[in-house]
């Protein structure tokens, strides 16, 4: 069972977040933000290459055009390849752990997965920036040697960066998951 909802980002720029459940205990969350558009690529690069061709004009030297057209299409791969996310998700299993995955425009995926062991609790947490509270949603990791405390604080969401709402709709799944988990071992 699948839905979406539409949010804005904290930029105000249109995301979705999907949920799939896959069970009682296994919840997928993903945010998808807005796909590449082709018109402000096209634009940039336009832009770049005419103020190359008028350098040439000018001066006469065809390693203008060259280096241009080089350095627009080694940028445009390292754009894709690594800056521009297109789906932030996040697999909570209950009895695992948590799973979050980025996806590049490239295609390429970059995976990380968290143990539950590990986790301590999911926390939608605030900052200041640029005289804005934002809020982001978090992971706090239990401390090996100290079981109160916290040894890493992992944000999720950095790329997309949704707005409360959208944060509370992730934060609510996530909580009901790890309150199974942690009456699950006392139950038995």
């Amino acid at each position: 069972m699948a839905e979406e909802r539409r949010f804005r980002s904290a930029s105000g720029a249109p995301i979705a977040l999907r949920r799939r459940q896959h069970s009682a205990s296994c919840r997928e969350l993903a945010v998808r933000g807005p796909r590449l558009q082709l018109r402000s690529l096209s634009a940039a690069t336009s832009a770049v290459w005419l103020a190359a061709y008028g350098l040439f004009a000018l001066s006469e030297n065809s390693m203008v055009l060259s280096a241009a057209i080089f350095i627009t299409l080694i940028g445009l791969i390292i754009y894709l390849h690594f800056v521009k996310i297109d789906q932030e998700s996040l697999l909570v299993i209950g009895s695992l752990g948590i799973q979050v995955t980025s996806s590049y425009a490239s295609g390429k995926e970059s995976t990380t997965f968290i143990e539950m062991g590990q986790v301590k609790d999911v926390v939608i947490n605030e900052a200041i920036h640029m005289q804005k509270v934002i809020y982001y949603l978090c992971i706090l990791l239990q401390d090996p040697e100290d079981p109160q405390g916290v040894s890493e604080v992992v944000p999720l969401f950095q790329s997309s960066k949704p707005r409360l709402d959208c944060l509370i709709e992730v934060y609510k799944s996530c909580q009901e998951i790890l309150e199974q988990t942690n009456t699950a071992p006392q139950s038995s």
